[in-house]
């Protein structure tokens, strides 16, 4: 009986050490992806460069301001490197966002030679990023274009009128705060969004026209918020190449004179902790150290934060949202 009671005993011991360890380690980790961030930030070091290297600069995701990628993409047009490799695979985001990032390589561009690969998507936003090239490389199955805006808002008024709920308000005047998804939309609120995408959209389509040297009836055809694969996308004036990251290199071979055989680094962007990937990152790191990998795994597999990042986007929206990923 004494051996059976110091057999559960130790048990527990080597549980409550076991425990110990795990909660070390995702403190360890935590503090390890802290460190990396801060290196790496505008407040830390400076972003690596290489001289006489091509740098590789990948934009993924959705798509928002972000002052520290501006000023990130600036370090690089200041930098010793030979050329720049945008690489994107972006479904867009919100419109202020795609301009500031297109303005932002518009700027590298005239400082580097610059050219663009379509990973897998590069659409609404994403879209107007790439154009910022004077060359865009897409692979035959990549998607381009959806060259178009949207305004979307909740409209809860039925909900609410469900359950008993008014929402009261005094405003200044009637298309104060319209709309506000507490009430049915009025006409002349609609009218004032109606007026907003327009403009919006007549921007898109005339940048698109002025880059890609479209005349309007190819614009027409093209601006009607479709997505093309590389192979439509080639014909219709949106790309300018199939291929893939070689087929950059060589571009900037032949055309920009840049280099034969110069090495390709990855310029890392300033991450940082309002960034979900961050966060995403970091939860998975330390559910795995805890011993709950089933749970990190299912973090990564899920949609959930994917959900979460797209309805933090506010105003007008540049992206292309198939109906399934809602």
């Amino acid at each position: 009986m004494s051996l059976d009671s110091d057999v559960i005993v130790d048990r527990r011991r080597m549980r409550r050490k076991l425990t110990f360890w795990r909660v070390s380690a995702a403190v360890i980790a935590i503090a390890a992806i802290v460190a990396v961030a801060v290196m790496v930030s505008p407040r830390g070091r400076s972003t690596f460069t290489t001289a006489g290297s091509i740098e590789r600069v990948n934009i993924e995701g959705l798509i928002r301001s972000n002052q520290e990628r501006v000023e990130a993409l600036e370090r690089l047009g200041k930098s010793n490197a030979a050329a720049v490799i945008v690489h994107i695979n972006s479904p867009g985001g919100t419109t202020a966002g795609s301009e500031q990032l297109y303005n932002a390589l518009t700027e590298l561009k005239a400082k580097k030679p610059l050219v663009v690969v379509v990973e897998g998507l590069a659409a609404s936003g994403g879209y107007i990023a790439a154009i910022a090239a004077d060359h865009i490389v897409a692979q035959q199955s990549s998607l381009v274009g959806s060259i178009g805006v949207l305004f979307q808002y909740p409209n809860v008024a039925e909900l609410l009128k469900t359950i008993g709920v008014k929402i009261e308000e005094v405003k200044s005047s009637p298309l104060k705060a319209a709309p506000n998804g507490y009430e049915p939309t009025s006409p002349e609120a609609r009218a004032a969004l109606d007026a907003l995408v327009k403009d919006s959209y007549a921007w898109f389509r005339g940048l698109v026209k002025e880059r890609r040297g479209m005349d309007d009836e190819l614009l027409e055809k093209v601006a009607d918020g479709r997505v093309f694969t590389g192979r439509q996308a080639v014909d219709l004036k949106l790309i300018d190449q199939l291929g893939d990251e070689r087929t950059a290199i060589a571009w900037l071979v032949e055309q920009k004179k840049v280099k034969k055989d110069l090495p390709v680094r990855d310029y890392k962007l300033t991450p940082s902790f309002g960034d979900l990937t961050f966060l995403r990152t970091a939860a998975s790191i330390t559910l795995d150290a805890l011993g709950l990998r089933g749970i990190a795994q299912q973090i990564e597999l899920t949609g959930m934060t994917q959900a979460v990042d797209r309805v933090s986007l506010d105003g007008m929206l540049a992206l292309w949202e198939p109906a399934g990923t809602n």
